[in-house]
């Protein structure tokens, strides 16, 4: 335990001392050199989110045909699921704007 602690120790000074390597300078704005760049990201995300969502419905509908008894935990899932599928398109898209 007290080697684990020294070493968090060293890791979070060189962290702190790290930073001011890493700090931007004055650099000229520069354009986006792919401007399609960000209709990509988003197509990727709800291409791949769908995918995912499809996937969950079906896992879901097999899952339900099998056992209807256990509807309310199988339906709490998906409906869990589905939401966390559906919050990277919407990261994605908030990521886009704030750029």
């Amino acid at each position: 335990m007290r080697k684990f602690s020294v070493l968090m120790i060293v890791v979070v000074a060189v962290m702190f001392l790290a930073t001011p390597a890493f700090a931007q300078g004055n650099a000229p704005a520069t354009t986006n050199p792919f401007p399609f760049g960000y209709a990509l990201a988003m197509a990727i995300a709800s291409g791949l989110c769908a995918l995912g969502q499809g996937k969950a419905t079906a896992a879901a509908t097999e899952a339900l045909a099998r056992n209807p008894g256990a509807r309310a935990g199988i339906q709490f899932a998906l409906i869990l699921g589905l939401a966390l599928i559906e919050s990277l398109a919407l990261y994605t898209l908030v990521i886009i704007f704030a750029k």
